[in-house]
């Protein structure tokens, strides 16, 4: 794969770790969820080392003191539906105040393009860094057709936050948007005949919801 500006593979052995149980077959959903969530966690925290901030007064046990906050309304996060909601927890666990709307997608089976069903974002999320969530980038689909809307809204600052990646889908997000900046915890080999990424860990909706 091309090496792009705006893309960051994360290399951190302790996400890798994880990753590993999350591929796993025998893992539950309970456990499953739970990794989805530490992992998202873990790449925010790389993720948003530029988040805006403010200076406050604070008062100690012993002075008053200057001292630095995140900006109120410095993030909002966008899950794509439906499995991008099992990865809101994991920003809320440092972004707790963070507002969340939501853009559903599905994929067409025959050609696997995108499609729209619903959009709901929060009032003001262009004056805010929108963190768009799904933990799987297959052929980058969805994912182009979800930055158009969000910058349809005005968002400037986008940032696409991906657990499993395929090389195509990265690179088709990077040249449709580069102005985007990508995270990827983990870069596979390849897709498979029918859109699934390879070796993948199979569907992350159904894997996190329990549905199959």
């Amino acid at each position: 794969m091309k090496n792009y500006e705006n893309v960051t593979i994360f290399e951190h052995p302790l996400i890798q770790h994880k990753v590993a149980i999350l591929r796993d077959e025998k893992t539950s959903t309970k456990e499953f969820r739970e990794l989805v969530e530490e992992i998202t966690t873990l790449m925010v925290y790389e993720a948003l080392k530029d988040v805006p901030t403010k200076k406050v007064m604070v008062r100690t046990p012993l002075e008053l003191t200057e001292q630095t906050m995140v900006a109120d309304n410095a993030v909002s996060i966008v899950p794509i539906l439906r499995a991008g909601l099992g990865m809101v927890n994991g920003v809320h666990t440092l972004f707790p105040l963070a507002r969340v709307g939501h853009i559903g997608m599905y994929r067409n089976e025959e050609t696997l393009q995108p499609c729209e069903y619903y959009c709901k974002l929060p009032d003001g999320i262009e004056n805010s860094i929108a963190i768009l969530l799904d933990p799987m980038l297959a052929t980058g689909g969805s994912a182009v057709a979800a930055i158009d809307v969000l910058k349809k809204r005005g968002c400037k600052d986008i940032r696409l936050m991906n657990i499993i990646g395929a090389p195509i889908g990265v690179e088709t997000v990077a040249e449709a948007h580069p102005d985007v900046k990508i995270y990827v915890s983990t870069l596979d080999r390849q897709l498979n005949d029918v859109g699934y990424i390879l070796p993948g860990l199979g569907d992350a909706g159904d894997r996190l919801f329990g549905t199959k």
